[in-house]
């Protein structure tokens, strides 16, 4: 009787432990099955170490932001999320984002991560988010195409892009040089000739002449020099395939392009390095995410314990130490030894002069405007001015309409 009633005991205090423990909501978009079952791993350790709390993960698999946006306005918003920082500034202005500076501990280390990814999630001097991982561009070379032209070092000035995109185009590849002509890949070309996309005021800028000198060279090697091309004129569906492909010597791609090449081109033969200057400045862009606090969460001492683990130093280590995602925080970038890696080390050089991907409280407008104008003006439809007066004037008007 005294060991069933010990038994007794013990069942019903863990069924008071377990009824006890705080549930916090965590939404994600669906990544690949590597990044899905990682952030599980370390989802689990989180809970291992804070037995008091229990991590429902939800994965929202399309129109993310629509959904978050959604669920904000109905009160129904998962507890922590994750937040793009293109998206970033139209949510961090308008008050749904709970601020994180009176949750910092000296213990956190806030001094350790990378300044240029953690002001993205910076609104009125106050910090909305904590960035959990980061990719800058690098450009990707094809060794063997290189050597049989004679080529033994990248370029490192957007001049010798040029000149070696002719020496490799109708070689072993059909053109040098991949172009991705989305305006998250040319906003470092606008700015390398001192341009800007958006006003203070949230209002398009790219038509500016200066901004114009940096589009204007990918205009000049796509239709004159001839020596670089789109996705769809090689038939591939991103610029990491049609290099993986050969059908470019040479792209300007992000890190997640390193295991997909690895990984379905294993006998490619590629090195990379940093964006080659323009203008004598060096460029690249930097893509972050952050994890923030809904305002209306229930458990926000709980939900702070989450983010803060999961952007703490451990669990960002176990985050990023395969390789597929580079740590924000500067002691584990050191610890991994990406600064050292050969294929990761120009990434990681990157971060510090980067151009975070941010288009201000409308990026829709700012976005779509562009890359509609701007690959019209890329196929000889239209003068390059003219298209990008017409998407300026075209955003600015639907941002009006926005506010």
């Amino acid at each position: 009787m005294a060991i069933a009633i010990a038994i007794i005991g013990c069942h019903s205090l863990s069924l008071t432990k377990a009824s006890t423990a705080v549930t916090v909501k965590l939404s994600g978009w669906g990544g690949n099955q590597v990044e899905q079952k990682l952030l599980k791993q370390v989802i689990q350790d989180f809970e291992a170490q804070h037995p008091h709390i229990k991590v429902k993960y939800e994965v929202i698999s399309e129109q993310y932001m629509d959904v978050i946006k959604t669920r904000l306005i109905g009160e129904a918003a998962p507890d922590v999320f994750y937040l793009d920082a293109l998206e970033a500034p139209f949510l961090m202005s308008q008050n749904v984002l709970e601020p994180l500076d009176g949750y910092i501990t000296p213990e956190f280390d806030l001094a350790d991560f990378e300044p240029n990814l953690l002001n993205s999630f910076k609104y009125q001097n106050q910090i909305y988010g904590f960035p959990k991982d980061y990719s800058t561009l690098s450009l990707f070379y094809n060794k063997k195409a290189f050597a049989n032209v004679g080529l033994n070092t990248p370029p490192t000035t957007w001049e010798e892009l040029r000149s070696y995109s002719g020496q490799l185009t109708g070689k072993l590849n059909k053109y040098g040089f991949g172009e991705i002509p989305e305006l998250a890949r040319q906003v470092y070309k606008i700015k390398a000739f001192g341009g800007q996309i958006i006003s203070q005021n949230d209002n398009a800028t790219f038509a500016r002449e200066p901004g114009l000198q940096g589009l204007q060279l990918v205009i000049d090697q796509y239709q004159k020099d001839r020596t670089s091309a789109q996705k769809s004129d090689v038939g591939t569906n991103s610029g990491s395939e049609m290099f993986g492909q050969g059908k470019v010597a040479m792209v300007i791609e992000g890190n997640w392009a390193l295991t997909y090449l690895q990984d379905t081109f294993p006998n490619l033969e590629f090195a990379t390095a940093e964006v080659p200057t323009i203008n004598d400045k060096k460029n690249t862009m930097v893509f972050t995410v952050a994890y923030v606090m809904n305002k209306q969460a229930k458990h926000k001492a709980e939900a702070w314990e989450l983010i803060s683990y999961l952007t703490g130093k451990a669990g960002m280590a176990k985050w990023t130490g395969t390789g597929f995602a580079l740590p924000t925080r500067k002691s584990v970038a050191e610890k991994l030894g990406y600064d050292r890696d050969p294929l990761r080390s120009p990434f990681v050089s990157g971060v510090s002069y980067a151009t975070p991907w941010q288009a201000g409280k409308y990026p829709a407008a700012i976005v779509n405007n562009f890359d509609n104008q701007f690959i019209s003006a890329l196929l000889g439809e239209q003068p390059l001015k003219q298209a990008m007066v017409r998407a300026e004037n075209a955003a600015n008007k639907e941002i009006k309409a926005m506010e």
